[in-house]
This record gives structure tokens, C-alpha cells and sequence, in this order.
């Protein structure tokens, strides 16, 4: 039976006008990786590639451990939303 991904992070903060999500990141992220977000009960709410991201409204393009990081989003989601790898 095959261990049960970790997600790389989670959504803390949601910008609707800008449709932006915050990333608490608990893993690395760079643009051009494709991410699946889902709720924390399991759904899965789509899939995305990284285009771009910003730390502290600076444009970067590989965000590490720790890193609060701004992405824009294909889709709204909450606060809690599972940010994984695919």
C-alpha cells in the first residue's frame, strides 16, 4: 500500500478580486511545477501549472519551506484548501 501524499502547502488567505491565493508552504515550489488543490476532507478542486509567483510582491521563481507565497489561481478557493505536487 503506498504512503499517502503530503500536501506542500495550504491555502491561507484568498483574494478574490485578484484571484490570488496565499500558500503557506511546507515543502519547495517553483514556477512551471503543476499543483492539485483539493479540501481537506480529500475532493480534488482542479489541477494547475505555476505561472508565476510573488513573496512579499517581489516576482521569484522557486519558493522554498516556510515561504508565504502569492499565486494566482484557475479557480476560488478557502482557506484550508491542501496545495499538493501532481
Amino acid at each position: 500500500m503506498a504512503a499517502a501524499k503530503k500536501p506542500i502547502g495550504e491555502i491561507t488567505h484568498w483574494y478574490d478580486h485578484v484571484s490570488v491565493g496565499v500558500i503557506k508552504l511546507n515543502g519547495k515550489l517553483k514556477t512551471g511545477d503543476t499543483i492539485t488543490l483539493t479540501t481537506k476532507s480529500g475532493d480534488e478542486l482542479f489541477t494547475q501549472t505555476v505561472g508565476s509567483m510573488q513573496v512579499d510582491h517581489a516576482n521569484i521563481e522557486v519558493a522554498k519551506k516556510g515561504d508565504d507565497v502569492g499565486l494566482q489561481l484557475d479557480s476560488k478557493v478557502k482557506e484550508g484548501t491542501l496545495v499538493f505536487k501532481a
